[in-house]
């Protein structure tokens, strides 16, 4: 495990590559296209693109999030008739654990609420699985963010995509010069894909959510820590694609307390109140931009979405639950020339 020669399996082609292989050719793909590259999709129209997100106020972790995503799930319309007999996958923010500091991570009360509001809709099974980018030891990772307590007294079991089998698939993408994607077996056979992202920024893309979350489910034993070939071929290029080629099915995003500043990792808690909630990964990823007082369309890999996955123009995104101007909480973002354009003009929140 984690060797440069460790044999991987490619179940489309039937043959064994070594991960060194996997890099290499990656390595090629990416520098031949994806880098320096223009995002194809860049403001394209959303002439019938449509998407609902609900905004949930929670003053705090020990509020009743069962309940709270329940009300949520109703007002979106998901109910027993489309969870049960279900298998359901959750995929939280596990990027990195320091100690005390809480909220580089999805937090486990979130975690566990979500599960318990799909086991009450029927589902027939439930996983918790993530592929951290970068620390190498997941079951560390689990114990000091307090995951794994958390999964163990919910009966939750824990898959590692960094280790788990996987197939090779081809990229429904196009935007970073891979013709095909590694992707966990157990992401694959889920019936329901649910992203569990942490509200944070991001010093390369600006802000960090539903979609980019989906980096984790890219298994380390191909892509490597911290998935170097992914970066190579354009952080905003590799959200792209890997969204195109896997999309969730729903998109929980724990805004609860955010990061802001130096995110995803060295960034300061945010308290922001809420919990945002969306069947769609672009349009979930937009409304929380808005509430970090961000202009979506400054960020990259959501003007690249825009129109092909889902859509970023308000007057596209039905807001439900509570509107984004009572919740709007400016985020600090580090001053740097790639990120001039994710700032908004600073909008007063509204006042009781």
């Amino acid at each position: 495990m984690g060797d440069s020669t460790t044999q991987v399996h490619t179940s489309c082609h039937g043959k064994n590559l070594s991960r060194r292989e996997v890099l290499r050719l990656g390595g090629a793909l990416a520098l031949g296209g994806g880098v320096a590259g223009t995002l194809k999709w860049h403001h394209q129209r959303e002439s019938g693109s449509r998407a609902s997100v609900f905004i949930a106020q929670a003053s705090g972790y020990d509020d009743d999030l069962v309940r709270v995503i329940s009300t949520a799930l109703a007002e979106l319309g998901i109910g027993d008739a489309e969870i049960k007999g279900k298998r359901i996958l959750l995929k939280p923010n596990l990027v990195e654990t320091s100690p005390g500091q809480r909220h580089i991570n999805t937090h486990p009360s979130i975690v566990v609420a979500v599960a318990e509001v799909f086991r009450r809709l029927g589902a027939a099974d439930i996983v918790v699985a993530e592929g951290q980018g970068h620390r190498r030891d997941s079951l560390l990772v689990l114990e000091e963010s307090g995951m794994d307590r958390a999964l163990a007294g919910a009966h939750l079991p824990f898959v590692d995509l960094n280790h788990a089998d996987f197939a090779e698939v081809r990229n429904r993408g196009t935007e970073t010069g891979f013709s095909t994607l590694f992707i966990p077996k157990p992401v694959l056979s889920a019936d329901w894909v649910v992203s569990l992202p942490k509200l944070k920024t991001h010093h390369w893309a600006g802000m960090t959510c539903a979609m980019k979350n989906l980096f984790g489910i890219m298994p380390g034993l191909v892509y490597g820590w911290p998935k170097n070939p992914l970066h190579r071929a354009g952080i905003a290029q590799s959200i792209v694609d890997i969204n195109t080629t896997v999309p969730t099915s729903l998109s929980i995003v724990d805004g609860i307390v955010g990061m802001e500043g130096d995110g995803p990792i060295m960034g300061y808690p945010k308290p922001t109140g809420c919990v945002i909630i969306g069947r769609n990964a672009t349009a979930v990823d937009a409304t929380c931009a808005r509430i970090m007082g961000f202009d979506p369309n400054g960020i990259t890999y959501l003007a690249a979405a825009s129109g092909r996955l889902g859509p970023v123009r308000e007057e596209n995104i039905t807001q439900r639950g509570a509107g984004v101007a009572s919740v709007l909480t400016p985020y600090d973002l580090v001053d740097a020339p790639h990120l001039r354009n994710v700032r908004a003009p600073r909008v007063a929140p509204e006042t009781a």
